[in-house]
């Protein structure tokens, strides 16, 4: 792909976020073993983010395509990759903290954020549909969560929620950077500069919580790093060719894998709550995604009007 602004393809969006829920679910999964093995949350941030960056670079070189990750936008990724190492530490810290499945499901209020972030940080008006949509979603998280009960084998605590729910906010804001970029960037060029420039600030803390591991572990974060490359280059592709207003909602998806993964891989099952509140929480992200296909439709109507 080049660098320019790509034609919107709705379908090929929806099938590759549909890729990508499944990726970033597998990537969870193999982040919470890794913990479980104990590797601490500062290591599997460098080495996903060290690895990226090794795997794109001498990818691409070896293909005689590194031409790809020019870029005259060098300071619009360092915001970039700032944002996303903090949101990874909270990303990877709720999937250490809470279940998969309830992790994955906190996940899913990126929508919500992404609509109360259009209002403060962009000044959009804010209907009565959409401000329903926010207070069904926490309601459904209110339902989900129940925090400092026992649930299946697995304690939901408050930090543990607040780490949770501080991860979709970060996902919403770097949604809106991520679409920025596209407009001129490639979508190898984003990965690779957001993981180039993060590496080496992770790769601060490593003197104080690297430890030596065996084989499977080692086995294991590489694994973890593969997947985070794949779901990147999914996540930015899928941005590149349709709305994240819309796409998100195939995020969905992640809560069967992570209930499957939940049972095969932990053996914790999903508890009575989680399907309780689930169901408000993704019908509130469909509830905003068909009021902003409304709202865009106005818009063009709109706008074929006033040019007649």
């Amino acid at each position: 792909m080049d660098g320019s602004i790509a034609r919107p393809r709705p379908l090929l969006a929806l099938g590759l976020r549909l890729l990508t829920a499944l990726a970033l679910t597998t990537m969870a999964m193999l982040v919470k073993l890794a913990g479980e093995r104990g590797v601490h949350l500062i290591e599997l941030i460098f080495w996903r983010q060290a690895l990226t960056a090794l795997l794109i670079g001498t990818g691409l070189a070896a293909a005689g395509r590194i031409s790809l990750l020019r870029t005259q936008r060098l300071k619009m990724h360092s915001i970039r990759s700032g944002t996303g190492l903090f949101g990874m530490l909270f990303t990877y810290g709720a999937v250490l903290l809470l279940p998969l499945a309830e992790a994955t499901t906190l996940g899913f209020t990126a929508p919500i954020f992404a609509v109360l972030i259009a209002l403060v940080m962009f000044g959009e008006k804010i209907g009565p549909y959409r401000w329903a949509a926010v207070v069904i979603g926490f309601a459904g998280v209110l339902v989900v969560m129940q925090p400092g009960l026992e649930s299946s084998g697995g304690e939901v605590t408050m930090f543990g929620v607040a780490v949770g729910l501080i991860a979709p906010f970060m996902v919403a804001i770097i949604s809106f950077q991520i679409q920025d970029l596209n407009k001129t960037e490639n979508p190898w060029s984003i990965v690779f500069w957001f993981a180039a420039l993060s590496a080496p600030v992770a790769a601060l803390g490593l003197p104080f919580v690297g430890a030596a591991h065996d084989a499977q572990t080692w086995i294991t974060i590489a694994a973890m790093a593969l997947m985070g490359v794949l779901a990147q280059i999914l996540l930015t592709t899928s941005l590149r060719f349709g709305s994240a207003a819309v796409i998100l909602l195939m995020d969905y998806t992640a809560l069967l894998w992570a209930t499957f993964y939940g049972y095969a891989v932990f053996d914790r099952a999903a508890p009575t709550t989680l399907w309780l509140g689930a169901p408000l929480i993704i019908g509130a992200g469909l509830l905003i995604a068909w009021r902003e296909r409304q709202l865009a439709k106005a818009k063009r109507v709109a706008s074929s009007a006033s040019q007649e």
